[in-house]
This record gives structure tokens, C-alpha cells and sequence, in this order.
């Protein structure tokens, strides 16, 4: 990784991406499944969300610190397929809720099948770019 925005994106990333899995660790090993919501269950089951908010703002942060602005269309792009991706699979998905008996797709899931929508942005960016936005 040559840019130093994307070099700053990882750095930030990746304390972030531990403090979820370990957050989400603690409160699965803390918290029973369904338990009553004292102030410390929910302290335990926000604290994954504040990485998450981290994950969000560093994101808005690599578009704002990205000076080539092929790259940040290229990103902006990626955001943009992975918003529809989540979208559509949460319309459908609530749609099929209500007229079978599917199970509820959990709202946690929400923000990872955004980011497997990334995913498919890049491919989107490749195939018809011929760029993923790792370059430069």
C-alpha cells in the first residue's frame, strides 16, 4: 500500500476490528442469551457498537484524507454498490418475513452484510474500471 491514506485506513482498522471481536467475546461470555437489561448487560452489548462507530468514521475519515479523487470515486463507488447490496437484501429478506414463516434476519447483521457489500464493490469497480481502489 503506497497511498498513506490507505497506510492510516489500515492503522485505524485494525485496533478497531479487535476491539469488536474481543468486545463481542466478552459480552458472550458475560451476558446470558436474553438477559434482563441491567446498566451492565447493556454497557457489554453497546461496547462491540463503538467499534463499529469507529469502523464508520474511519471510512468517512480515508474518503476525506484520500487526495486523488479517482481513488475516493472508486471508494464513494464501493459505498455505494454496498449500500444498494444491503438494501435490497433487507427489503427482500423483510418481505419474506412477513409472508412466511422465514426466520427474522437479526438487525446486527445489518453493518457486516454491508461490508461483504464492499465486497462486491470492488468487483464492480474492477470489472468495469479495471480498479479495486488498492492502487496508487
Amino acid at each position: 500500500m503506497k497511498n498513506p491514506a490507505y497506510r492510516r485506513y489500515t492503522r485505524r482498522m485494525m485496533p478497531l476490528s479487535l476491539l469488536y471481536v474481543g468486545a463481542i467475546m466478552l459480552a458472550s461470555w458475560l451476558v446470558p442469551d436474553r438477559d434482563q437489561a441491567n446498566a451492565t448487560a447493556i454497557a457489554l452489548a453497546l461496547l462491540p457498537g463503538l467499534a463499529v462507530l469507529g469502523w464508520i468514521w474511519a471510512m468517512a475519515r480515508l474518503l476525506i484524507e484520500l487526495d486523488d479523487e479517482y481513488l475516493r470515486v472508486l471508494e464513494v463507488r464501493k459505498f455505494l454498490v454496498a449500500t444498494g447490496v444491503t438494501l435490497a437484501v433487507c427489503s427482500v429478506w423483510g418481505l419474506l418475513e412477513i409472508y412466511t414463516d422465514l426466520p427474522r434476519l437479526p438487525v446486527f447483521l445489518v453493518f457486516p452484510l454491508w461490508a461483504m457489500g464492499l465486497f462486491v464493490g470492488m468487483l464492480v469497480n474492477r470489472i468495469t474500471q479495471g480498479a479495486s481502489g488498492n492502487c496508487a
